[in-house]
């Protein structure tokens, strides 16, 4: 029999983002899931009010935090990971994303001009994770489902009946994720997001981001079932071609994520910041283009 997790969402609304601590109700043992790290690119202040949220529920449930995850290196809100590290990590809670974050790391910290001390090798991450590895979390059964497409490094994992699906699919009348950044690629997304809709219809699908279409109240959880049946990007049946063409078009009319730049120079750091610099002060860069 497949054991379900409790799990509890929290949305931050400055990015759509919405992280999970997943919880083994057995052995109080969780897992926290894409944490945002509060950044205002404006004054360039980082906080922590919404990792501290999640601080605040595991105190409260008295849980133990074995794992730490990031389904991808996102590009539109700053990870958490090292923060909750701090906190946790010498309890024993581990860092882990998809072993496809060496070819993020690769191709951005190229063009952050990393410094040389960089290694893009996974290393910044306690682990990295292979796909169809397997790994628990107190009674649960936990696997990790390779899922590019968006990025290379993206992975859905599935605790006991729930799959977390990062920015691969959205709410049904959301749809899927853009697959233009590079490395990625919507032919890829087509044939990850039928690996995910390959369970069993009754699975629950936890998405990263609710954009709220229509104004809408925030939704996080679906089923394979309504995905199939009713996302606006795959469902009843539409074949390959059908999403390559949408998602390309649809991808054409998209601008950058207003915190493109600062989240990927963290999130391939396993959330950590840039290195602090001769004067004493840490920055972010943004690589300029000449029209």
């Amino acid at each position: 029999m497949t054991l379900k997790p409790d799990v509890e969402a929290f949305f931050d609304e400055a990015t759509s983002t919405l992280s999970y601590i997943v919880i083994d109700t057995v052995s109080s043992k969780c897992a926290i899931i894409d944490a945002v790290l509060d950044y205002d690119p404006a004054s360039g202040k980082v906080s922590y009010q919404s990792a501290d949220k999640l601080i605040d529920y595991v105190q409260k449930r008295k849980l133990e935090v074995v794992w730490i995850l990031d389904t991808h290196p996102h590009a539109d809100h700053l990870s958490a990971m090292d923060y909750l590290l701090d906190t946790y990590g010498s309890a024993g809670a581990k860092t882990a994303i998809g072993q496809g974050i060496t070819k993020v790391q690769a191709l951005w910290s190229d063009k952050f001009n990393f410094e040389d001390e960089f290694k893009a090798d996974g290393s910044q991450f306690n682990c990295l994770l292979d796909p169809k590895e397997t790994f628990k979390l107190g009674n649960l059964e936990c696997e990790v489902i390779a899922t590019p497409g968006h990025t290379p490094s993206c992975c859905t994992f599935r605790i006991g009946d729930a799959l977390f699906v990062g920015d691969t699919l959205f709410m049904p009348d959301g749809g899927s994720a853009r697959a233009d950044f590079p490395g990625g690629d919507a032919r890829t997304l087509y044939r990850s997001i039928q690996t995910i809709l390959s369970f069993p219809e009754e699975m629950r699908i936890f998405v990263c981001h609710d954009y709220q279409p229509g104004g809408r109240a925030m939704e996080y959880e679906t089923t394979v079932g309504a995905q199939k049946a009713d996302n606006i990007h795959v469902g009843g049946g539409k074949s390959e071609e059908e999403f390559v063409e949408l998602r390309t078009q649809r991808d054409k009319t998209l601008g950058a994520p207003r915190l493109l730049y600062p989240s990927l120079q963290v999130n391939i750091r396993a959330g950590r910041l840039n290195p602090v610099e001769s004067n004493g002060q840490i920055y972010m860069k943004t690589p300029v283009t000449k029209s």
